[in-house]
């Protein structure tokens, strides 16, 4: 009965962790087909009012882009379109 229970628990598990494991490469995938403009409203919305893009130069949204990835837990490639972005719009 305890070694029943223990592998019913265990393909508990082990199919969480699959379909967690496949959100999270979904959501990468989504995230990889949003454009500059989507990432920088979708995130930097989330904890302050965001600048408009003539706010800033284009060296100075390099280093804001710098610090945010790492802040705002980004990638590198989402951190390229969003300074991308916000350069051509500048």
């Amino acid at each position: 009965m305890k070694k029943l229970i223990f592998i019913f628990i265990l393909a508990i598990s082990v199919t969480a962790i699959a379909i967690l494991a496949s959100s999270c490469t979904a959501q990468r995938e989504m995230y990889a087909q949003k454009s500059g403009a989507e990432l920088w409203a979708q995130n930097c919305i989330r904890c302050h009012n965001i600048p408009s893009p003539p706010a800033y130069s284009d060296v100075q949204w390099e280093t804001i882009g710098l610090h945010m990835k790492e802040r705002a837990n980004l990638t590198t490639e989402q951190i390229d379109k969003i300074v991308g972005f916000l350069q051509a719009a500048n």
